[in-house]
């Protein structure tokens, strides 16, 4: 496991800490979520972190001058998590012994600081028993592939490849003269993907290990509701990406359905909303020409501009 079991708590109470002393000053931290016990054990840990106590079994307050700055960590142990959604730090505690921060607003931290670690933890843990539980998503994958239309002999790459659910079709697209490639960042995932017999890389997507232009298609499925900056994310694809190349963009569940699941709020301006995905897409390198978000599986097809 990464880092080890022992040090997951350690790692995230230094980042809460971290971030809260970027309030700089006086500051009330509100610890909040479905779980009493949770929201208790943690505000305990992270006021020892920050060298002070509780003023409530959910709140610590850090004397000082200025302005007083209120933060709000959600700690997530539900599906139903909306609040989530305002909160200033998101942490996963599914599992008490491997929490793992999935937000943080940047204006406390940046996310060079703690994004790659905690989503390599995230993904990590769940690497062996990923197949066996969405396996069943197979065949929509398949179907994504046919649908995207990508020509024999492309060069391809799975971003966030995971498992590597998508590279048989994507091999069975391009034939044996194309190239299929996974990339993702985490090794306990690409482990389990070197079954496909595909050539793999260990690699941030927000920082791609290619040339300009090196790629005639791109398939992402669900990794841009996962980096920090969707922005970011399609511009760096489309560096990597020739002129009139696809970008396949996938998630086997329609948006709706997937908040739902989650306990979250669909809005207007989610990035992959038609109107934000349209936009983002004209902003960073690419034309949206096909987009399906009629509730089975969500499908956006772009191509590369020049």
């Amino acid at each position: 496991m990464i880092g080890g079991m022992a040090q997951r708590w350690p790692e995230v109470l230094s980042l809460l800490a971290g971030a809260a002393g970027r309030a700089g000053g006086p500051a009330r931290i509100v610890v909040d979520g479905p779980d009493p016990s949770v929201v208790a054990e943690t505000t305990a840990r992270l006021a020892s972190a920050l060298r002070t106590r509780p003023s409530a079994p959910d709140t610590i307050t850090i004397d000082g001058s200025g302005t007083p700055v209120e933060l709000t960590i959600w700690l997530r142990t539900s599906r139903t998590s909306p609040t989530a959604d305002s909160a200033d730090i998101v942490v996963d505690v599914h599992d008490r012994d491997w929490p793992v921060v999935r937000h943080v607003n940047p204006a406390l931290l940046d996310h060079a600081s703690w994004y790659l670690r905690e989503s390599r933890a995230f993904f990590g843990i769940r690497a062996a028993t990923w197949d066996a539980k969405f396996g069943d998503d197979a065949p929509a994958y398949a179907a994504a592939v046919r649908r995207a239309a990508i020509p024999p002999g492309s060069t391809v790459l799975d971003v966030g490849c995971g498992t590597g659910r998508a590279l048989l079709p994507l091999r069975e697209a391009v034939g044996p003269t194309g190239r299929v490639l996974g990339l993702d960042h985490t090794p306990q995932m690409l482990e389990v993907a070197r079954k496909h017999g595909e050539p793999l890389l260990m690699a941030d997507a927000r920082r791609l290990p290619f040339a300009a232009s090196t790629l005639d298609a791109v398939f992402a499925a669900g990794l841009i509701m996962h980096l920090p900056s969707a922005a970011d994310g399609l511009r760096e694809l489309a560096r990597a990406t020739a002129e009139a190349g696809r970008l396949i963009l996938f998630h086997p569940t329609g948006r709706a359905a997937l908040a739902a699941r989650h306990g979250r709020t669909l809005h207007p301006d989610d990035p992959l909303s038609r109107h934000r995905l349209e936009a983002l897409c004209a902003a960073t390198g690419w034309a949206l020409t096909d987009y399906d978000d009629g509730g089975a599986v969500f499908f956006a097809l772009a191509r590369r501009t020049g």
